[in-house]
């Protein structure tokens, strides 16, 4: 299990990085990853487009589900040597959790929240960007569909093995 901590962690460095690649070139990048009023304020702003959005939500979504679905299931079956539906749906959970804390409390409670790296310029009436019943929702579904997937992952292994 102390594997699986420690794989979360590398899930929440590749959220991590998916997030300093997006906001490089300022947090106008990240916007898919705000509420509808902030990004259809950004579109009105014309720093980017809906299309150019849609894009990089596209492309930031494929390495992370990568992870999520690729690297963390291989990990638990094939390197920690998960043997039973139980024994995978355990470590996906450990791992999707510690990745889950990491995405709420420090991405969006801290560096969204406290920090100026994600403020973009004409939006600051709408800040807070993650207000408390945004987070709550968001949490909540951490908690509800990183569990689920950890299920479903686990359910498909144990299909081939």
């Amino acid at each position: 299990m102390i594997l699986a901590v420690i794989e979360g962690f590398v899930l929440s460095f590749v959220l991590l990085l998916v997030c300093v690649v997006n906001i490089r070139n300022g947090a106008v990048g990240g916007v898919q990853y705000y509420e509808r009023d902030v990004k259809e304020r950004v579109v009105e702003l014309g720093p980017i487009s809906a299309e150019q959005i849609k894009r990089n939500k596209m492309l930031s979504f494929i390495p992370f589900a990568a992870a999520l679905l690729i690297f963390a299931p291989v990990m638990a079956f094939c390197v920690n040597g998960a043997e039973t539906f139980l024994q995978g749906f355990a470590q996906l959970t450990a791992m999707y959790a510690v990745c889950g804390l990491f995405d709420r409390i420090f991405i969006d409670w801290y560096w969204v929240g406290h920090t100026k790296a994600w403020l973009i310029e004409g939006t600051e009436d709408l800040m807070p960007y993650i207000n408390g019943r945004v987070w709550i929702r968001k949490l909540v579904m951490t908690i509800v569909l990183y569990p689920a997937l950890a299920a479903l992952l686990s359910w498909v292994f144990m299909l081939f093995r």
